[in-house]
């Protein structure tokens, strides 16, 4: 991905470094298999595993790594992407797109959503709307979930950034409000929607970003949808437990997630992206 000459944005809060004290976080203990299948987040509902504490913060004065500076420069460029591009489409659509803040935490982090630890992987919170990401996690992408590379890692920005958009379009609270009517199964249908819509998003800003700054490599693509399919329910529950179990899925599919997300890509068309009234997800 060409990167490194774009444009930084104003929205990133760096929290790198403030320790949140264990007492209230939700994450800490967690069996090895749950945690993986948290791995699957990418826009997982905050109220569902973040509890409300009241942490207390110490600072820790470390410098971060040159590596480490560099995933916050490259997350920083993102957002910024995403800012122009969705900055673009609610313009010719009549509206106005309000930015979210990206906040970068180091093991745990005080959201309006509750307290998090970073073993929940990057996080959108409605309430603030803000998008919480621990850079740890790229690494984990890579190494312990099968999917490297900057386009994956641009794929999890734009992803959470999705789950912004669907927000401001009061798509989110929707789906809450019409989950609380529901059984377990029917809301998890929904809550596959709502996930494949931010891949599908994620696609669409793809598709705007390389065309107005050529951004896309040889093998971007490739890498994106190899995340998007690492991160499939039925990959992860096949990986954790040996078996599938299609009724509690809320992310959908390694195949629905890899083929909305290129349909956002190919289409470039926002209405294309509404997965609840698709006859096909």
């Amino acid at each position: 991905m060409r990167w490194k000459t774009g444009r930084r944005s104003e929205h990133i809060e760096d929290r790198r470094g403030m320790r949140i004290g264990r007492a209230g976080i939700v994450g800490g203990g967690i069996g090895m298999v749950v945690l993986a299948l948290l791995a699957m987040f990418l826009g997982v509902d905050p109220g569902v595993i973040l509890g409300p504490g009241s942490p207390v913060a110490t600072q820790d004065n470390r410098p971060p790594t040159a590596e480490e500076q560099e995933l916050a420069d490259f997350t920083s460029v993102v957002l910024a992407e995403t800012e122009d591009v969705w900055g673009g489409i609610f313009q010719r659509n009549g509206g106005t797109y309000r930015k979210p803040t990206l906040v970068l935490f180091t093991d745990a982090v005080q959201s309006a959503c509750g307290t998090a630890s970073s073993a929940v992987g990057p996080f959108y919170c409605p309430l603030d709307s803000q998008v919480y990401l621990d850079l740890g996690f790229f690494e984990q992408l890579s190494r312990q979930l099968g999917a490297p590379g900057d386009f994956a890692r641009a794929y999890v920005v734009a992803h959470e950034v999705g789950h912004h958009v669907q927000n401001l379009l009061g798509l989110s609270g929707q789906v809450r409000e019409a989950q609380q009517r529901m059984d377990e199964s029917q809301a998890n249908r929904l809550s596959v929607m709502l996930e494949l819509q931010a891949d599908c998003f994620a696609g669409l800003w793809a598709h705007y970003a390389d065309r107005e700054r050529n951004i896309i490599e040889e093998g971007d693509i490739d890498e994106a949808l190899n995340a998007a399919s690492q991160i499939g329910d039925d990959t992860l529950q096949r990986r954790s437990r040996g078996e599938v179990v299609p009724d509690s899925f809320t992310h959908g599919s390694s195949e629905q997630r890899m083929r909305w997300f290129m349909h956002g890509f190919t289409s470039g068309d926002l209405n294309s992206c509404d997965t609840f009234e698709s006859d096909d997800l």
